[in-house]
């Protein structure tokens, strides 16, 4: 079987607590959109075979593991110890989503495997969690709100069919480092997220007005300035880091004005695509 599975971008994220393990709790606005990753899931007698084509642009910047410490193949051997199952399967992924940007590519990989070894073998996982707290959102993807560590997930209106540039430099961001400046934000200004909730259910098109990120306060790269700077210099309504870093996404009100601003991010040495908010994360590929 043979998938695209989507990237996403948090609209909001706001940080809430902390819990006694160590993980925080967030409130954010979870969003796929139409930049995707290809992953292909065949079964086979025995063992996991993993391997994966990687931009060379990706590659230099983050090199991204192709054996059993990709989330993927723990994605595919979580699901048959948990089915007692004896077989094995082989999976190619093509990455096309950069990594360390807060865009799920990661997990939506993860998701992508656990969707086809279900649709293969009519069997699934209790816990997608344990593999990773964003992998349950894409198992179903949309517009959801989300809560907790990220297993938490309400759908709400749908925000499909908005125009973004989506852009990131080289600089990557590690979850850990950016959680732990997180913890020693003073007095940091919240996100509304649940006004933005309820603008993208009463009056969508305002909705970018409530667009916004903690981890902006936290986070300190150059590259991230620059391409808000761009971008809203060029006909952004609004320009915001997604996830822990480092891409940010802009929104546009035509896509000629996103394919000019995206040009211009690309003659400014950064990676750079024009894509659209998406209903779904799967677009089935190969039965």
């Amino acid at each position: 079987m043979r998938v695209k599975t989507a990237a996403k971008i948090n609209l909001t994220l706001d940080v809430t607590g902390k819990l006694p393990n160590g993980y925080h709790t967030i409130e954010s606005v979870f969003q796929t959109v139409g930049l995707y990753d290809e992953i292909s899931v065949e079964l086979i007698e025995k063992g996991i075979d993993l391997s994966c084509e990687i931009p060379k642009q990706f590659a230099a910047s983050d090199p991204i593991p192709c054996d059993e410490r990709n989330i993927a193949y723990k994605a595919a051997k979580l699901f048959f110890e948990e089915n007692d199952m004896e077989c094995g399967c082989r999976i190619h992924i093509k990455k096309e989503i950069p990594s360390q940007a807060g865009m799920g590519g990661g997990s939506t990989d993860a998701a992508a495997v656990l969707y086809c070894l279900g649709k293969l073998t009519g069997k699934k996982v209790s816990k997608p969690e344990k593999l990773g707290a964003d992998v349950p959102f894409f198992l179903t993807g949309g517009t959801a709100y989300v809560e907790g560590i990220g297993e938490k997930i309400t759908q709400i209106a749908d925000y499909s069919g908005e125009i973004l540039v989506i852009a990131k430099g080289e600089g990557g961001v590690s979850t850990a480092q950016a959680y732990g400046k997180i913890d020693s934000l003073i007095a940091p200004k919240h996100p509304e997220t649940q006004k933005l909730v309820k603008t993208i259910e009463s009056s969508p098109s305002t909705a970018f007005s409530y667009f916004g990120n903690i981890f902006e306060q936290a986070v300190e790269l150059a590259e991230v300035d620059e391409i808000k700077a761009i971008m809203l210099k060029n006909g952004s309504l609004s320009a915001v880091m997604t996830g822990s870093g480092s891409a940010v996404f802009g929104l546009f009100n035509s896509e000629q004005q996103a394919e000019i601003c995206s040009t211009k991010l690309r003659n400014n040495g950064y990676f750079s695509c024009v894509c659209e908010t998406v209903p779904e994360s799967f677009i089935i590929l190969e039965e």
